[in-house]
Formats: C-alpha cells, sequence, structure tokens
C-alpha cells in the first residue's frame, strides 16, 4: 500500500529531494510526483530523502508528493522474460507501445510479466513434500528453447499443503501452498526480487567448460570460461557493438540477455530489429527464443543506465538458479559510469579521478563479481558470464573506467584502431589482449583436440608476435634482407591475420566457426608452416611458396567452406605439400 511520506523541495535533472520524508530505507522503490515517476532513495539525511529518478523530470513541480513503496527496486521473475524486450526498469516496450505510441511517456505503467496469459504448468512436487528455498515447484514450456522451472523463492520454505494440478494458468493464479513455523504462504508464477541484491546459492566452483562464441580469435587465443567476467575496450568505430552482436548472437550460452546501456538508438534499433531474423545455430529455431533484450538508449533518462545494468544480472541469476549457463552482453558499461559521474555530481559528492565518483570501482566491482559458475539451491549446476563493452574516449586504456574495470575481469579483448581502420574485423589485437582462462579451459580443449590445443595456441602466438618485432627491422633494411625463415615467418602471420583471425560478420558461413574448423584452419596454417620450413632448409625461397595457387585457397577457407565440410580444409593441404614438392621441396 503506498503512503504519502514528502514533498518534493529540490529537482536537479534526475535527482529529487523531498522533505517530510520519515519511514524510508535506502534503495526503497519510490513514486515520485503526481505522475508517480519511478525513482530508489539514494540518500536519508533526517526527514529529507534524496531520490534517483529513472524517468525524465521535465515539468516535475516543487511540493508534488513523493510516496514510498515499503520495497526496494525490485524486478518480477518467471514466465514471460525470454522473448521480451524491457526498458531498464522492467517495462515491456512492446506493451508500452501499444499504450503511448513510439515514443515513452512519463509515468506509463506496465507490469513486467503478462496477467493474462495462462502457462501450461506441470508440478515437480506433491502434497507433502517439503520444498527448500530455490527447488523447483513445476515447470513451463516457456518458448521451445526454454523450459522455465518455476522456483520456490530463495526467502520461503515448507511443507507443501497444496500444489495446482497440471494445467493452463496465469502467473497471478495461487499455485502452491507452505506451511512453515505455522503459518501458511500462497506462491505464485512468479516472485519479486531486489536488484542490488545478489541471489543466493550453495557454493562457488572455479569454472571449467569455454563459452564457445564462434569468433576464431576469442574461441582459440583468449578463450572466456562460462561463469567468467570479460572487458571489451575500444575506441569509436572499433567494432564494439558488432562484436557484442556477435557474441550474443552465436555463444552457446543457454539463455542470453542482451543490454543496450546508453547506446545511440540505430544501434539499438540494429538489435531489436536483427535478433527477430536470427536462427539459433543449434536448434535452427528463432534466437529471440532464449534471448531477453533491455533497451536503454543515449537519449533515455540517464539513471536508468544504472537500473538496467542490475535489472540484467538480476534477470541473468534467476535463469542461473535453474541450473542454465547465461550470458550477459552489457553494451557499454562506460555509459553507466558516466550516469553515476552525473548523478554524483548533482548529489555534490567529491570527485575523484577524471570526475567519476571514488566509488566507481567499487560499483564495477559489485557488477562483475555476480558473475561465476556455481552449485544452485536446486543442486543443480548453472553460470552468469559477463561480457562488458568499455568505450574509453580516443581509444585510452588508460582512463579510470577502462583501468577499474581490468582489476575484476580476467579476460581483456582490446579493440585496436589501427585494424578497425584497415577493415580487420574483429579487431582485437592479439598482442595487447589477454585471457587468464586458459589453464581452466585446457582441459576441454585438449579432449576435442588430442591434447594439441594449448602448444597451437601458443605457437600462433609467437608467430604474430614475432612478426611485430620484425616489423621495425623491415623499417631499417627491407624485407628483402631478412633471412627465409624471417621471411616465412611473415608469410605465415599473414595467413594467421587473414585467413584466421578476420571473421566476416555479415558472411553467412564465415560469420560462426564450429569449435572442429577453429582448429582445422589453425593446424592447416600452422602444418603449412612446418611443410615450407622444410623447403626452405632445401633451397626454396619463400616468395615461390606464398605465390601457389593452393595458398589462396587456404586463405579463402574461413569464407569457403561451411562448418558442415571441414574434411575440404585436410584437401587444401594435401594440395600445397603437392605443389611445394613439385617446387623441389617438402
Amino acid at each position: 500500500m503506498l503512503r504519502a511520506v514528502g514533498r518534493i523541495i529540490k529537482i536537479s535533472g534526475p535527482v529529487v529531494q523531498a522533505e517530510g520524508a520519515l519511514g524510508f530505507e535506502m534503495h526503497e522503490l519510490a513514486m515520485v510526483g503526481n505522475e508517480e515517476l519511478i525513482g530508489e532513495v539514494v540518500r536519508i539525511e533526517g526527514d529529507i530523502i534524496t531520490v534517483q529518478v529513472y524517468e525524465d523530470t521535465t515539468g516535475l513541480k516543487l511540493g508534488e508528493p513523493v510516496k514510498g513503496s515499503g520495497m526496494p527496486l525490485a524486478v518480477e521473475l518467471g514466465p514471460g522474460l525470454v522473448n521480451n524486450i524491457f526498458d531498464g526498469i522492467q517495462r515491456p516496450l512492446t506493451v508500452i507501445r501499444d499504450i503511448t505510441g513510439d515514443f515513452v511517456k512519463r509515468g506509463v505503467k506496465a507490469t513486467a510479466l503478462p496477467r493474462d496469459k495462462k502457462w501450461h504448468f506441470t508440478p515437480l512436487k506433491k502434497i507433502g513434500d517439503y520444498a527448500r528455498p530455490g527447488e523447483f515447484l513445476g515447470k513451463v514450456q516457456e518458448t521451445p528453447l526454454i523450459e522455465h522451472r518455476i522456483l520456490v523463492p530463495p526467502n520461503r520454505e515448507g511443507r507443501v499443503e497444496f500444489i495446482a494440478e497440471e494445467g493452463c494458468y496465469t502467473v497471478e493464479d495461487v499455485i502452491a501452498k507452505l506451511s512453515f513455523e505455522g503459518r501458511t504462504y500462497e506462491l505464485k508464477m512468479y516472485h519479486r526480487w531486489p536488484v542490488r541484491r545478489p541471489r543466493p546459492y550453495i557454493e562457488r566452483y572455479e569454472p571449467s567448460e569455454p563459452l564457445i562464441t564462434g569468433q576464431r580469435i576469442i574461441d582459440m587465443l583468449f578463450p572466456v570460461a562460462k561463469g567468467g567476467a570479460v572487458a571489451i575496450p575500444g575506441g569509436f568505430g572499433t567494432g564494439k557493438t558488432i562484436t557484442s552482436h556477435q557474441l550474443a548472437a552465436w555463444s552457446d550460452a543457454n539463455v542470453i540477455i542482451y543490454i543496450g546501456c546508453g547506446e545511440r538508438g540505430n544501434e539499438m534499433t540494429e538489435v531489436l530489429i536483427s535478433f527477430p531474423e536470427l536462427k539459433d545455430p543449434r536448434t535452427g529455431r528463432p534466437l529471440m527464443e532464449r534471448t531477453i533484450l533491455i533497451a536503454n538508449t543515449s537519449n533515455m533518462p540517464v539513471a536508468a543506465r544504472e537500473a538496467s545494468i542490475y535489472t540484467g544480472v538480476t534477470i541473468a541469476e534467476y535463469f542461473r538458479d535453474m541450473g542454465y549457463n547465461v550470458a550477459i552482453m552489457a553494451d557499454s558499461t562506460s555509459r553507466w559510469a558516466e550516469a553515476l559521474r552525473e548523478i554524483a555530481g548533482r548529489l555534490e559528492e567529491m570527485p575523484a579521478e577524471e570526475g567519476y565518483p571514488s566509488y566507481l570501482a567499487s560499483r564495477l566491482g559489485e557488477f562483475y563479481e555476480r558473475a561465476g559458475r556455481v552449485k544452485t539451491l536446486s543442486g543443480l549446476y548453472g553460470s552468469v558470464t559477463l561480457i562488458g563493452a568499455v568505450s574509453p574516449p580516443g581509444g585510452d586504456f588508460s582512463e579510470p573506467v577502462t583501468v577499474h574495470t581490468k582489476r575484476f575481469v580476467r579476460a581483456f579483448w582490446a579493440l585496436d584502431s589501427a585494424l578497425a581502420s584497415m577493415r580487420h574485423y574483429p579487431a582485437i589485437n592479439w598482442l595487447i589482449s589477454y585471457s587468464e582462462y586458459v589453464d581452466y579451459v585446457e582441459k576441454w580443449w585438449n579432449e576435442r583436440t588430442n591434447g594439441r590445443w594449448k602448444g597451437m595456441r601458443l605457437k600462433a602466438l609467437e608467430i604474430l608476435k614475432k612478426e611485430d618485432e620484425l616489423k621495425e627491422i623491415i623499417r631499417l633494411v627491407g624485407v628483402e634482407s631478412l633471412p627465409e625463415e624471417e621471411k616465412l615467418i611473415l608469410e605465415t602471420a599473414r595467413l594467421l591475420r587473414e585467413g584466421f583471425l578476420q571473421q566476416n560478420a555479415y558472411d553467412p558461413i564465415d560469420t560462426y566457426s564450429s569449435p572442429e574448423k577453429q582448429f582445422k584452419l589453425l593446424d592447416a596454417i600452422l602444418k603449412f608452416h612446418e611443410i615450407a620450413l622444410r623447403s626452405i632448409s632445401k633451397g626454396i625461397i619463400t616468395s615461390k611458396i606464398a605465390s601457389l595457387p593452393s595458398i589462396a585457397d587456404l586463405v579463402r577457407a574461413r569464407m569457403n567452406i561451411p562448418n558442415e565440410k571441414i574434411e575440404d580444409i585436410d584437401a587444401i593441404i594435401e594440395r600445397i605439400e603437392s605443389e611445394i614438392k613439385s617446387l623441389g621441396g617438402a
């Protein structure tokens, strides 16, 4: 029951102060003004509260009421989340469009989950069972790709006194009653959970399985494990958004959550248009059947960027608790940090480096630390993988958001403006980027590559690093003065760059590489290097080897050979060996 507890005395953009506001708690959900704009209490000083408003405050007047809800800012968790598009405060945008048209009006209310839609519920508990926190009461087939397990809320448990029979129910129907210490609790198919409070679990584990993205430079050279945390920093035009799109579209997580946090409207529009048309590579079903989109563009209220980040990660933890592997793409955390800076300025807090608040690092840490692979309350294993894009001004990786983010992530995919200007995409710089998950995922890869993955990875990186060192020598003395072995290093590095590291997101074959194809391509290039090295020792010069027709076929293999025909790559290597023999080598 809402209660009026204060009157507005100050309005500064998204920050509103109210006096006479006794009874409020920190982070409590508040309704601001006559239109009941959604906000959150961020400061309490006596009977004066400061509210961070997540909607446009234009037209708000002094003296208007501020009402408390008696509960923290929370999200609704239940059937209806998947295949949906929400704003930062979990209002379904498709429903809002029907109410207000193409533009979101202030104060519009819409429940996150549809109240009139019926779901086919199958009970998994029976009367007399004891239902512990986080266990499954039943299940709903939310989409053809996602079985939605109806959870006992983490703060509820008890003996099952009533459980609904199999049938169709709305999320408002009571589907179970639990008796605990003399009290009876009614449970529905959904529950609410505060966005700033991490959902509980039994135990956290080290990640052990890679998140396969289909992007060769990531999976083979700089992998991320399911339950890991990654940063993708890059200046304007380096491809952060398209890289995030690719990861969302092709990652092998069970559930994908894409958060557009303060990004340009046209970039978010591309997501909203393209995602419903994409097919899941494993099932052929529409990708949206396992995807949740949270749209928060740069022209939306600044404060809502923070809400969108917490909304997304809370929904991710909910699906993790069902035993799913969830991947979050947040594009971009820098826009969230800019919102923190603006709000801190309006709160007249002491600024730290570059005007950001002193608590920037702790806020970033709170977000990235919610990643992880855990044993859930139900006893299953689930994970949340966080992939955050960072937008450093001018591509300066020494700015505060990038520096603090590196403290909390264990993989760093640095996008390079120089590579982007050469149209080399993804523009991940292999000399700056790193991954600390290599040892965790080594066993998984070695089982599929006869123990060769780590050695191949190191060899490829060694060749690329050697090429970079040779560039300095070439500037001084030219290519022709190099010995043949070093000329071969340059040629192999070219093959790696053009035939392996580059990947065309818009090519139907090249957009996604299966792990098997990735291994075959890298193996083929390294085999070429070995064959050519033996031939050079017999007097064959590198330029003759590089001009062979089969070398061009090897470069084009990434776009010409689909995942289902990777044996054709072996045929190319056989032709390379045969053509080199005809030169008198191999």
